[in-house]
């Protein structure tokens, strides 16, 4: 066991963190990218009836088609229809972007109108500015509601930019099983990946909540856990 440790971990950990940080760059980017579609979809959808059925439609597509479908679809279907992404990492990060975009939108959405509507009355009815309200009362509540799913997506895209290995990114996965098929020994190369996986996505997760009990904390909300 150890001398496959030694053999296939050790000796091949330069290829196993630049996979790494190629996950954690497309990952990053991806989820970013999400959140913009994510919140520009639902806008269209809360705010624009002439736009409602397409942003519904766009939405139920992302999250009816599987991540495996999205990533073909996108590296080479796109190519030739709309003249991008011209790179593998590319068509990576748009597919991620797509799928969690049509989650976020949703989640955004159930954020925006599960804001209790007296409170905002209310706050008007004292005087509040428009804008102060918005920062001060809604966006504190509605962010910190929207949270833990939030989080949860991101773990998501984590988890899924397993597959970009199919279309040829340099990634973990792609680089473990790349060391798995020349050593044909993949005991200790996939459960190395499988535990940098889970310590990416605990760090998202503990950071996250941290980050959300100071949130909670600076704006007088009740802390939870």
């Amino acid at each position: 066991m150890f001398t496959s440790f030694d053999r296939t971990v050790l000796a091949n950990s330069a290829l196993l963190l630049n996979g790494l940080s190629i996950t954690a760059y497309t990952c990053a980017i991806a989820f970013l990218l999400a959140v913009f579609l994510g919140l520009a979809t639902c806008m269209l959808r809360l705010y624009v009836a002439a736009l409602r059925p397409l942003a519904i439609a766009y939405i139920e597509f992302c999250r009816a088609t599987p991540i495996f479908v999205q990533l073909l679809w996108v590296n080479y279907v796109w190519p030739t229809l709309l003249g991008f992404p011209r790179t593998a990492e590319g068509a990576g990060i748009i597919a991620l972007a797509l799928q969690s975009s049509g989650y976020l939108a949703e989640t955004f959405r159930s954020g925006i109108q599960g804001f209790p509507r007296g409170q905002y009355e209310a706050a008007l009815a004292l005087g509040i500015s428009r804008p102060t309200i918005a920062l001060r009362i809604v966006a504190p509540q509605v962010l910190l509601m929207m949270a833990p799913a939030v989080v949860n997506q991101m773990a998501v895209v984590v988890k899924s930019s397993t597959l970009v290995s199919v279309i040829a990114i340099p990634d973990l996965m792609y680089e473990a099983l790349r060391i798995v098929d020349q050593w044909l020994e993949p005991t200790a190369i996939l459960t190395t990946a499988a535990l940098l996986y889970f310590l990416v996505i605990f760090t998202i997760s503990t950071c996250a909540e941290r980050i959300a009990t100071r949130f909670r904390t600076r704006f007088g909300l009740p802390v939870t856990g």
